[in-house]
C-alpha cells in the first residue's frame, strides 16, 4: 500500500509540474531552460572528469588538491551519483536535456510518458552494467539488486531477467514497430524511384517525354536529323566540359572527397585494433624508500675539508653552498678574485684524499652559473626506483613522442627526454656498472607511455640472456624478420639481415613520405589520420621503430663492416621516418665505437669505466672514470654533461610488467619487417627445368591457390628451410609463374588456372 501511495504521489507531482510548465510565459521558460541546461552541462562535465580523477580526489583530503575540473562541488555530486548509479548516471543528463527541449517546444508528446520510459531504460542500464561490468561501470544500487537476484535465481536467471526486460523496453519504445518499419520501407522505395526518374531527366535532357506519331516515309529523314542533333549536342557538351575542367578544380574535388571521407568515418584511429588495451599501472613496480639520507655533520665536515684543502694551496673561498642528491652532493664555491680556474681543477685528487672518497669531480665553471662545482659521493647513497621516476609529474604530463625517464639529477629532479630529439643513443660502461639496468629503464619508459600501435621494438641480444624477458611482448611491441622463429635476434647472420631489412624499411618509408609530400613521420601520420592519404596507394599508419642492440662489441668483432655500414646509414638517415637506434657496449674502444658511429650519435651515456681514455672515447672528455658505479652515470647531449643516478628496475618488476601486457588482447602476429633474400640466392643463374627442386610443382600449385607468393609463405606451408624456399621462389619467377620481388610486398601470381600452369611447365620442358 505504501509503495502504491508513493508512486501515486510522484505521478501527481509530475502532473502538477507539467501543468505549471504550460502556464509559464516565453521569458520564464527561457530562463528555466538556461538554468536546467547549465545544471545538465555541469553534471556532464563533472561525470567526465570523475572517471579520470576519482582516485586522486578520493585520496586528497584538502579541497585545494581536488583535480575535478568543477572543483569540490563537482567531485561531490559526481562521486555520489556515479557511485550509486554507475554509468547509468549519464541518463540524468538525457532527462535534463529533454526537459530543455520540452520547455522550448521541441517535444510535443507528454513529458511524463517520456520520463517514465527513460527511467525504465536507466534502471535496465544500471542492472546491465552491474551484471557485466561489476565495480567498473556499475553503481552500488545496481550491484545490490544483482547480488540479490544472483543469490535467488543464479546466473542464468539473471540473464533471463535482463534480456526479458530489454525486450519489454523495445516494445514500449517502438510504438507499433512493424507498422513503422513497413512505412519506412515504403518511403525508401519512393525516394529511390524519384531519384531514378530525376537522374534520367538530368542526364538525358534531349529526350522528349511526349509520344510523337511519325509517318513511314518521313521516319528515316527525322531519325537522321535527330541523330545529327544528338551528336552535335554531345560534341558541344564535351567541348564545354574540356574548357571548364582545370587543375585547380581537380584539387578542389580531391579536397572535397577527403573531407567527405573524414566526415563519414572520422579520423583514423591507429589504436582501433587494440582499443581496449590497458596501459601498465605503477602498482606493477616495487615501492622503495626514496628519502635522501645525509646528516648535517657529514655536510659540514665535507665543507670544512674542501675549504682547508683549497686554503693549503693558496685558494680562498668567499661563498659556499651544497645541493644534496640521491648519490652525490654538489658543493658550489666562489673563489677569491684573481685565482685561475685551472689551478682549482687540478686539485681533484687532493680533495678526494682529504675527504677519503672516490669519484670526486670538479666542474669549473658550472654551466650557466658563476660558481665552481665539486661533486662528492654521499656516505649513504639512496636508491632511485623506477616507480618514483615514472610517477613524477614531469613524466606523466610529458607530451614527447618517445619519452624516456632514465633517472634523477644531482638536484633530485627527474630527467625526462625525448628519444626522437636525440635521435639515437649510445650507451657504454664496464661490466656490472648499470648498463643493463639503463636499457631496462629506457624500454620500460616506452612501455608505460606508448600504445602497441605507436611503437615497435627490434631487440638484438648476442648474449642471449639480457633481453629474453621481453619475449612475451612479441605480439604487442616487437618487430622481427618474417622468417625468424624467435622475436629477439641473437644470431649474428640474422642481425645482419635485420639491419638490411631496416634499411629497406627506411627506403620504403621515404618513398611513402615523398608520395605524400611530407617531410617527417609526424606530418605523414597526421595526414593519414585525417584521411588525406589513400591506403590503396600503399599508404599506412607508420609506427616508430626503436632498434636496441646489446653487446655491440661482440657484433663488430664477428661481422665488422657488415654491421657498421647499415648502422651508420640508419643513424644518418632514419630519424625523419621514425627509426631510432639505442646501442650498448661494454668495450668503449675506438675500434668498436668508430668515428663514423660517433658522428651520428650526439647523445651518449657513460657508466663507470676503468680508464680515462675510454671516457674520452664515449664522451669526448674525462669524467666517466671518476664515477662511483651502481648506476652513477654521465649523459652528454652534445652541449653539456649531466650527472644522473640511473633508475633501478629489477627482474621481477620487468616480469610482472611484461606478463601484464602479454595477458591482454594482441595482434595476430608480430610486426614484420621487409623480407630480405639471401645474397647467395640472388646471385644464382637461371635454373634449367631438369635442375628444378622436387617440390617445385607443389610450390607452384600453392602460390596459385593463395594467389600470392613469398619466401616466408613457402617456408611455413611446406616446412622447409629459408634458403631452399628462396631457391624455389627464384625457379617460380624464372618460369613466369610469379612476378619479380618488390621489397616486403608479396609477389604477384601471373597465372589464374592449373591449365596455364600445365602449359608453362610443358613449354619449359620442351
Amino acid at each position: 500500500m505504501k509503495q502504491k501511495l508513493t508512486g501515486q504521489i510522484i505521478i501527481e507531482i509530475l502532473r502538477k509540474f507539467n501543468f505549471k510548465i504550460s502556464n509559464l510565459n516565453k521569458r520564464q521558460k527561457l530562463i528555466l531552460t538556461i538554468i536546467i541546461f547549465s545544471i545538465s552541462t555541469f553534471l556532464f562535465l563533472a561525470f567526465n572528469s570523475h572517471w579520470s580523477n576519482w582516485k586522486i580526489d578520493q585520496v586528497k583530503g584538502d579541497y585545494k588538491d581536488i583535480k575535478n575540473i568543477l572543483g569540490p562541488v563537482g567531485a561531490f555530486f559526481s562521486k555520489k551519483l556515479i557511485s550509486s548509479f554507475g554509468i547509468s548516471a549519464y541518463v540524468i543528463n538525457i532527462i535534463l536535456f529533454s526537459l530543455c527541449f520540452k520547455l522550448i517546444g521541441k517535444i510535443k508528446t507528454s513529458y511524463i510518458d517520456f520520463l517514465t520510459n527513460i527511467s525504465l531504460f536507466m534502471f535496465w542500464l544500471m542492472l546491465f552494467s552491474s551484471f557485466l561490468f561489476p565495480g567498473k561501470l556499475s553503481g552500488t544500487l545496481g550491484d545490490n539488486i544483482i547480488l540479490f537476484l544472483h543469490k535467488n535465481i543464479a546466473n542464468t536467471g539473471v540473464w533471463i531477467v535482463i534480456i526479458s526486460y530489454l525486450i519489454i523496453l523495445i516494445v514500449i519504445f517502438s510504438n507499433n514497430f512493424h507498422q513503422i518499419k513497413f512505412n519506412r520501407f515504403k518511403k525508401i522505395f519512393k525516394i529511390i524511384k524519384n531519384f531514378k526518374k530525376k537522374s534520367i531527366d538530368e542526364n538525358y535532357p534531349f529526350i522528349e517525354k511526349k509520344e510523337i506519331k511519325i509517318d513511314s516515309k518521313s521516319e528515316e529523314k527525322k531519325s537522321i536529323e535527330d541523330k545529327d542533333i544528338i551528336e552535335k549536342s554531345k560534341e558541344k557538351k564535351d567541348l564545354e566540359f574540356i574548357k571548364i575542367k582545370s587543375s585547380n578544380e581537380e584539387k578542389i574535388v580531391k579536397e572535397n572527397n577527403q573531407k567527405t571521407v573524414l566526415q563519414k568515418y572520422g579520423e583514423y584511429n591507429p589504436r582501433m585494433e587494440l582499443e581496449n588495451y590497458t596501459f601498465p599501472k605503477l602498482d606493477l613496480l616495487k615501492k622503495y624508500d626514496n628519502k635522501i639520507s645525509i646528516n648535517k655533520e657529514e655536510l659540514n665536515e665535507n665543507k670544512q675539508n674542501i675549504i682547508d684543502t683549497l686554503r693549503n694551496f693558496g685558494i680562498e673561498v668567499t661563498q659556499m653552498s651544497a645541493e644534496v642528491g640521491p648519490t652525490i652532493t654538489l658543493y658550489e664555491i666562489v673563489p677569491k678574485e684573481g685565482i685561475k680556474i685551472s689551478k682549482i681543477k687540478s686539485l681533484e685528487d687532493d680533495i678526494a684524499l682529504r675527504i677519503k672518497a672516490t669519484g670526486v669531480r670538479i666542474i669549473a665553471p658550472l654551466p650557466g652559473k658563476g660558481t665552481i662545482g665539486i661533486e662528492v659521493p654521499n656516505q649513504n647513497p639512496s636508491m632511485v626506483s623506477m616507480r618514483s621516476v615514472l610517477s613524477s609529474e614531469k613524466f606523466q604530463k610529458s607530451e614527447f613522442e618517445l619519452p624516456i625517464a632514465i633517472g634523477k639529477t644531482i638536484s633530485n629532479n627527474t630527467y625526462v627526454t625525448d628519444l626522437t630529439k636525440m635521435p639515437h643513443l649510445l650507451m657504454a660502461g664496464a661490466t656490472g656498472q648499470g648498463k643493463s639496468v639503463g636499457l631496462n629503464a629506457v624500454i620500460c619508459s616506452i612501455l608505460f607511455k606508448k600504445h602497441p600501435s605507436e611503437v615497435k621494438l627490434v631487440l638484438v641480444d648476442p648474449k642471449k640472456v639480457e633481453l629474453t624477458l621481453y619475449n612475451k611482448l612479441k605480439r604487442h611491441f616487437l618487430a622481427k624478420l618474417p622468417n625468424n622463429a624467435e622475436p629477439i635476434t641473437t644470431d649474428t647472420k640474422q642481425v645482419i639481415k635485420t639491419l638490411k631489412s631496416l634499411c629497406l624499411e627506411m627506403d620504403n618509408r621515404y618513398n611513402l613520405l615523398k608520395n605524400a609530400q611530407t617531410r617527417n613521420i609526424v606530418e605523414y601520420n597526421e595526414k593519414f589520420k585525417l584521411r588525406k592519404l589513400n591506403p590503396k596507394n600503399g599508404h599506412k599508419y607508420l609506427p616508430y621503430i626503436v632498434l636496441i642492440i646489446d653487446e655491440f662489441a661482440d657484433l663488430i668483432m664477428t661481422a665488422g663492416r657488415e654491421i657498421e655500414t647499415p648502422i651508420a646509414r640508419l643513424a644518418q638517415l632514419a630519424r625523419a621516418i621514425g627509426i631510432h637506434l639505442i646501442i650498448a657496449t661494454q668495450r668503449p674502444t675506438t675500434n668498436i665505437i668508430t668515428g663514423t658511429i660517433k658522428a651520428n650519435f650526439p647523445t651518449r651515456v657513460a657508466f663507470r669505466v676503468s680508464q680515462g681514455i675510454d671516457s674520452k672515447t664515449i664522451l669526448d672528455s674525462m669524467g666517466a672514470n671518476q664515477l662511483i658505479g651502481r648506476g652513477d652515470m654521465l649523459i652528454s647531449t652534445g652541449n653539456e654533461l649531466i650527472r644522473l643516478q640511473c633508475a633501478f628496475i629489477d627482474t621481477p618488476e620487468v616480469e610482472s610488467l611484461t606478463s601484464f601486457i602479454e595477458e591482454q588482447k594482441n595482434y595476430p602476429k608480430p610486426y614484420e619487417l621487409p623480407e630480405i633474400i639471401d645474397e647467395n640466392i640472388e646471385k644464382e643463374s637461371k635454373i634449367k627445368s631438369n635442375e628444378r627442386d622436387v617440390l617445385f610443382i607443389e610450390a607452384a600449385k600453392l602460390v596459385l591457390r593463395q594467389q600470392k607468393g613469398s619466401i616466408g609463405m613457402i617456408q611455413r606451408k611446406m616446412s622447409i628451410g629459408f634458403n631452399r624456399a628462396g631457391r624455389i621462389m627464384d625457379e617460380l619467377e624464372d618460369a613466369g609463374i610469379v612476378s619479380a620481388g618488390a621489397g616486403s610486398k608479396p609477389r604477384e601470381v601471373l597465372i589464374n588456372s592449373e591449365e596455364e600452369l600445365f602449359l608453362i611447365l610443358k613449354s619449359k620442358n620442351e
